[in-house]
């Protein structure tokens, strides 16, 4: 049973243990077929059987009226089409116990199946049951079959096919079909191997379904016996049987197979066209798809809708506007011109190559819409980074009354997701629920990523654990909402748990190695290395790139250069790079690679410029820093955007050259935002120039009133400056406006475990004898010569000017790192705040005297400290 495409609703094991049982030494496991059509004799199966006498009526096999008055009054209700009335004639007949002939039951079924009725036909098949003393005719049992069938009810199908005391092909046909439909495709062929044991010959109805249940079970070797068999039996020439055999070898994946067919061929109709067209753009061979559509044209053969959407279809795929704006033009002046089907296709074309003006434009001349134009839309909006538009078109959709499916609801949560929209995904959420959407999988994974993005992971977390059957996107939704909600850690406790129970995929990896990348584990990140380089995906997609990420932000520069080394070298991975450098100081360094990157002949981008600047700037290369700015314009065609600008204020203002960089931001072709103001800021804060600070705060505060870093600036510099009333004003203004500062968070990793350490924590276990070595340092500082205030006790650093902006926690992870590892070996800690000149005075001396490396990551750059010194130059902490 293993290739049946879902589970029955039925005991189907059972049902097949019983037919075995009517076929002595078969086997229900046999996956081949022993082709062997011999005359057999008469037996319980055969077709060629009279059939027996039915004690529903004896003398109504043959005779098609009625010889009971109220079996002609039943007939006659079910001729007129009047079903509720039929029925209750029925129930009045068994309550009189006047027995019901066989044309009243038959033609009462083909009533119930033609209006759809599946309770009605149930409660048929019951009164049928009740009034049954001997088995069922062939022609009661088709009837039956047939109705269960069509209402998708495979169970009382086989219960139908069972009480029958002779079968024909029809019965046959008509159960193969009905598996083969449901998709339990091994019980459709098991059953074919039983025709063919039973010595009854196939026909022509035959043969599609059971070739439909190979091709969906993908079953090729399988699929060519039953080709043998239809050469076999003369079919090999009728084109409803050929058409079959094409579908299974392209849904098989035998293009080759199935064009031979397709040319041998006498005559084919539009389902042979549709079938071998849609099989090569289904076998990703579009361009001889096309060949064929094109073939199909000459031929003078109108294509009909199915071949319109296939072929629109295959434009998308191959990203070929030319020729989909031509089947446009073709769409408007043929037939099927508003055709709701192909203009569907046409907007998923525009869409797909990133023309949303003509799909709005196709989308707006229909006359009618149903919910996948609308989804459609919405979607493609999505996926052309215009959520805005996503969710215009979803607020038309609603005014319309049009009701959104489960993939309407993703989309727009996806907008909503994008615009930050909390507001309109928790009414999307309230509406999944009450439809019942919400019990989709894509719904919830949705709502997962909406929630996470809009800073409410734990409502997020909530949906996760109520989805019962977690696919790979609803681990990755969570694992990745938790990194960007700062939970790296929990995100990392997902991921393995996530491994024990699903195979990720390359973006749950990327996502596992960002939060690696963020809290420094690098010995985790390394596990996940090599789960992905075992797993076969290490140089899938984005993530080599992702690797390279990892040991760059842990400071393996070395082992970066490896990975870089090992890899193709796009230009993300030179980004990257540069990245690295640059935040390490190493302003000569990234000047060479760039080098290098353009002699390889890679374009750099704007990101690449976005590093070259940082690395001038913080190498105090502005001369070269200004000309890389003209290169950016002049020799590679990319206009700056704001953080190009930014960069240049910042590269300005730490060489000290302030009134050049507000002249700079005063003549820039663009309104600065707060993030350029806020690099004035910076540099006024590092050369304490509290008037010009003072102006750019007010620009920045007249359009972000809470972003803390930018209140952080000011009261560092009126802190430098001694202006400690300006310091408590701006901290009251903090307070009132409700605006908390991250507490500071360090993590160290120490024999192959990642510890955090929080400001102001005191719960960790080995906290007493982190303190005792603290103080200890703290002691020979004073005997040193080292005599600071902020470094000289506890509740120096609690009330120190940069507990608000440092946290002091690095502090912690450094004496947990020298606790309990052996001497000599490196301490690699990332924080999550600035460093502040206390604890950089303070890492400074431990290195000194524990002669170590130390390498601290702040949020902004490295700081190297080695024997007393630090990478910065004593130049990069608040």
């Amino acid at each position: 049973m293993a290739l049946s495409a879902k589970t029955p609703r039925f005991p189907l094991h059972q049902h097949l243990q019983n037919l075995n049982s009517h076929f002595p030494g078969t086997h229900n496991s046999n996956k081949t077929f022993t082709l062997s059509f011999k005359p057999q004799k008469p037996h319980l199966f055969s077709s060629t059987l009279n059939p027996p006498q039915n004690s529903l009526n004896t003398a109504a096999t043959t005779s098609i009226t009625p010889q009971n008055p109220t079996n002609s009054r039943l007939l006659q209700l079910c001729l007129s089409g009047n079903l509720e009335q039929a029925l209750k004639h029925l129930a009045s007949m068994q309550e009189v116990k006047i027995p019901v002939e066989e044309d009243c039951f038959v033609a009462l079924i083909r009533l119930c199946e033609n209006k759809r009725g599946y309770s009605e036909g149930e409660y048929v098949w019951k009164a049928v049951l009740s009034s049954l003393v001997t088995l069922l005719s062939v022609r009661l049992g088709n009837a039956l079959l047939s109705m269960f069938v069509r209402f998708g009810d495979v169970g009382n199908a086989w219960n139908v096919f069972g009480r029958m005391g002779e079968r024909d092909l029809f019965s046959w046909n008509v159960l193969v079909g009905g598996y083969a439909k449901a998709g339990f495709f091994d019980e459709a062929l098991c059953l074919y191997h039983r025709i063919l044991w039973a010595g009854i010959r196939p026909d022509v109805y035959t043969f599609p379904s059971v070739l439909r249940s190979c091709a969906g079970a993908t079953d090729l070797v399988r699929g060519r016996e039953v080709h043998a068999h239809v050469v076999r039996f003369d079919f090999d020439m009728d084109v409803d049987v050929v058409n079959a055999l094409i579908t299974m070898y392209v849904k098989c994946g035998d293009v080759v197979s199935a064009r031979m067919l397709f040319d041998k061929m006498p005559t084919r109709d539009r389902i042979s066209w549709n079938a071998m067209i849609s099989g090569y753009f289904e076998n990703d061979e579009c361009l001889e798809g096309l060949k064929l559509f094109f073939r199909m044209r000459e031929l003078s053969i109108d294509p009909d809708l199915m071949t319109m959407t296939s072929v629109i279809s295959a434009c998308e795929l191959l990203g070929d506007e030319r020729l989909g704006t031509q089947l446009h033009s073709y769409v408007v002046r043929t037939a099927y011109d508003g055709n709701i089907s192909v203009y569907n296709s046409l907007i998923q074309m525009y869409l797909s190559v990133g023309h949303w003006k003509e799909a709005e434009s196709v989308f707006s001349g229909m006359e009618c819409r149903d919910v996948v134009s609308w989804t459609t839309m919405i979607s493609g909006c999505v996926d052309n980074l215009l959520p805005d538009k996503a969710l215009e078109t979803y607020k038309t959709m609603e005014i319309t009354g049009t009701m959104p499916d489960e993939v309407t609801i993703a989309s727009v949560l996806s907008a909503c997701a994008s615009l930050g929209q909390l507001d309109t995904g928790m009414k999307l959420h309230e509406l999944a629920e009450r439809t019942g959407h919400i019990l989709y999988v894509v719904v919830a994974n949705s709502l997962i990523d909406m929630y996470s993005k809009c800073k409410r992971i734990e409502k997020a977390l909530e949906i996760f654990h109520q989805i019962p059957d977690k696919d790979v996107i609803s681990w990755t939704s969570v694992i990745n909402g938790l990194r960007i909600n700062n939970r790296c850690f929990e995100a990392l406790i997902f991921f393995r748990k996530m491994i024990l129970k699903s195979k990720p995929n390359s973006v749950t990896l990327i996502s596992a190695l960002s939060a690696c990348a963020r809290v420094g584990a690098l010995m985790c990140g390394k596990e996940i290395h090599a789960h992905a380089l075992k797993a076969g995906v290490g140089f899938d997609g984005f993530l080599p790139n992702a690797i390279l990420d990892l040991y760059v932000r842990c400071g393996r520069m070395r082992t970066a250069l490896n990975q870089f080394d090992l890899n193709e070298k796009d230009v993300g991975a030179w980004n990257i790079l540069l990245t690295g450098y640059a935040q390490k100081g190493k302003g000569a360094m990234v000047m060479e690679l760039f080098k290098r990157m353009v002699e390889s002949e890679i374009n750099p981008d704007d990101v690449t410029f976005i590093s070259l600047l940082c690395a001038c700037s913080r190498s105090g290369m502005v001369t070269e820093g200004l000309e890389y700015f003209q290169r950016m314009k002049v020799n590679y065609h990319i206009t700056p955007n704001l953080k190009h600008y930014a960069c240049v204020v910042d590269l300005l203002g730490r060489a000290g050259k302030l009134n050049e960089a507000h002249e700079f931001i005063e003549r820039m072709p663009i309104k600065p935002d707060p993030a350029i103001w806020g690099a004035l800021l910076n540099a006024c804060r590092i050369h304490r120039q509290v008037l010009l600070g003072e102006l750019a705060a007010q620009h920045i505060f007249k359009e972000d009133a809470e972003s803390i870093g930018y209140y952080i600036l000011l009261c560092n510099l009126y802190a430098d400056s001694g202006k400690w009333d300006e310091v408590a004003k701006v901290r009251r203004t903090m307070k009132e406006e409700g605006l908390i500062v991250d507490p500071g968070c360090s993590w160290v990793e120490v024999k192959g475990k990642v510890h955090a350490f929080l400001s102001g924590d005191n719960f960790h276990p080995q906290m007493q004898e982190i303190n005792v070595v603290l103080e200890g340092f703290y002691e020979k500082m004073k005997t040193s010569g080292f005599n600071d205030q902020e470094c000289s006790s506890m509740d120096g650093i609690q009330t120190s000017k940069a507990d608000i902006f440092c946290g002091h926690s690095e502090r912690q992870a450094i004496a947990y790192s020298l606790i309990n590892s052996a001497p000599g070996m490196p301490i690699w800690v990332t924080k999550n705040l600035y460093m502040c000149k206390s604890c950089h005075s303070t890492v400074k001396f431990i290195s000194k005297i524990v002669r170590r490396d130390i390498s601290v990551r702040d949020t902004e750059q490295f700081h190297h400290f080695k024997d007393g010194l630090c990478s910065c130059g004593d130049e990069g902490y608040w």
